[in-house]
């Protein structure tokens, strides 16, 4: 076995393991193109070196731009939206809240958080309505 052939081979199985180990599919388009490469060096003996490596970044780019345009789902539609913004969840929920709304600002307890409120000053005890989110603030009106 020649030296370049063993070479690309364990590059591209260097660069799939990496992306075994730490996925976010980046790593995966670049072994593909050092296998794409080790295929072509194996079957072309006379390849010089600096071709092999201008193939590589050419390959690997072509990998990556091929997943950006074809692999990337396009504007999927979820059927749980708000699955990672559980502030947005809230909204529309009536709450009682536990401290004071003073000066516009106050407390609830919603499941097992406590969230800062915010809306017109109520005394604790009032139930409450999740009208929006202004980052992680809920703005409350009376129910």
């Amino acid at each position: 076995m020649r030296w370049e052939v063993v070479g690309w081979g364990a590059l591209a199985l260097v660069l799939f393991a990496a992306e075994a180990l730490a996925p976010g599919a980046f790593m995966l388009w670049i072994g593909i193109g050092a296998a794409a490469v080790f295929v072509l060096v194996a079957v072309f003996s006379d390849i010089p070196l600096l071709w092999q490596v201008v193939a590589f970044v050419l390959l690997s780019v072509v990998s990556i731009q091929c997943y950006r345009h074809w692999g990337r789902g396009r504007d999927r539609q979820s059927d749980t939206p708000l699955l990672n913004r559980r502030a947005e969840q809230l909204v529309g929920r009536v709450v009682v809240i536990d401290q004071d709304i003073v000066a516009g600002k106050g407390r609830a307890k919603i499941d097992d958080a406590f969230w800062v409120v915010a809306g017109p000053d109520l005394p604790a005890g009032t139930r409450v309505r999740v009208v929006a989110v202004e980052g992680m603030t809920l703005q409350v009106q009376p129910v």
